[in-house]
């Protein structure tokens, strides 16, 4: 998954070594009973792993702990393993496991961040700012909204939509909106129809999402997104959680959390300005794969 691959790549760039990015898939019966098969072999994987291995191995996500595991085994301890995210699984097996405080793994080798690890940088919000001039010259203030949708945990139904159309109709700013296949159609079209002064980004062309973000004066995002609200409070920018329907308490975790730092507020139609310290995750974690071995 792309979010999944950006947290790995975000600590990659962190670190400022060069990188090799891989997606892994998992032949049967490995991907029906991983992780807890185990007894991986190379043909077990596609594309199947060869050495010459790696001196540091950053993955994520419950197909990529057989891929750890291997290379772990393969290299006789070699490479170290870096595991973003709560592998549910033996924390042994990992050199190093970094998971976001929502999530329940603790242990001597597991390093605990504030949200998830992100590309959010300041360089990197400069140079998209170079991309898309556009967005500089909008009038102020300025409000990214960041609109995800219905999950296994949430529901973006057409009352909640309706609802922050109005709220946004309200809103004295010059709004940016940007959407996921999540939000669905028809919910797309009540916001487009209740806001056709809004830029909205249709998916055509280079993305603008951290042009959006360097951009804001404000920051909106819904509850359902865990990515989205720590690229979100990353920037530095006021941050507002949109509510939806349903929750989670693993999520509803992180959202608190962010609040008690003083980074998230909740959004109900109004918009003030406020300081916190933007959350810094990848640098983080690179600390920690610093402190533990010589790159």
């Amino acid at each position: 998954m792309a979010g999944t691959q950006n947290q790995c790549v975000a600590v990659a760039e962190a670190l400022g070594v060069s990188f090799e990015t891989k997606q892994i898939s998992l032949k049967e019966p490995w991907k029906s009973l991983s992780p807890f098969m185990g007894f991986e072999r190379s043909y077990s994987f596609s594309p199947a792993l060869h050495g010459p291995w790696p001196d540091l191995v950053i993955a994520s996500g419950r197909k990529s702990i057989a891929a750890s595991r291997y290379i772990k085994r393969m290299s006789k301890g070699k490479s170290f393993t870096v595991q973003i995210q709560d592998p549910r699984t033996d924390l042994r097996d990992f050199d190093l496991v970094a998971v976001p405080y929502h999530d329940p793994a603790r242990g001597e080798n597991v390093i605990v961040s504030d949200g998830a690890p992100n590309r959010v940088t300041q360089a990197r919000l400069e140079a998209a700012m170079r991309e898309f001039p556009q967005f500089g010259i909008m009038s102020s203030p300025r409000v990214a909204v960041l609109i995800g949708g219905s999950s296994k945990a949430y529901t973006m139904s057409e009352g909640v939509t309706n609802t922050l159309a109005a709220q946004l109709r309200g809103l004295d700013a010059q709004l940016m909106v940007t959407s996921s296949r999540r939000t669905g159609a028809k919910n797309e079209a009540i916001l487009r129809r209740a806001l056709p002064n809004a830029y909205f980004y249709d998916g055509s062309g280079p993305n603008p999402y951290f042009a959006m973000l360097a951009a804001a004066d404000y920051i909106l995002v819904t509850a359902d997104s865990a990515s989205m609200i720590s690229d979100a409070c990353s920037s530095g920018k006021p941050t507002y959680m949109i509510n939806l329907e349903g929750g989670h308490p693993r999520i509803d975790k992180l959202h608190n959390h962010l609040q008690d730092l003083g980074a998230l507020r909740v959004f109900e139609g109004n918009l003030e300005d406020y300081s916190y310290a933007p959350l810094n995750d990848a640098e983080k974690i690179s600390d920690a794969i610093r402190e533990r071995i010589i790159l």
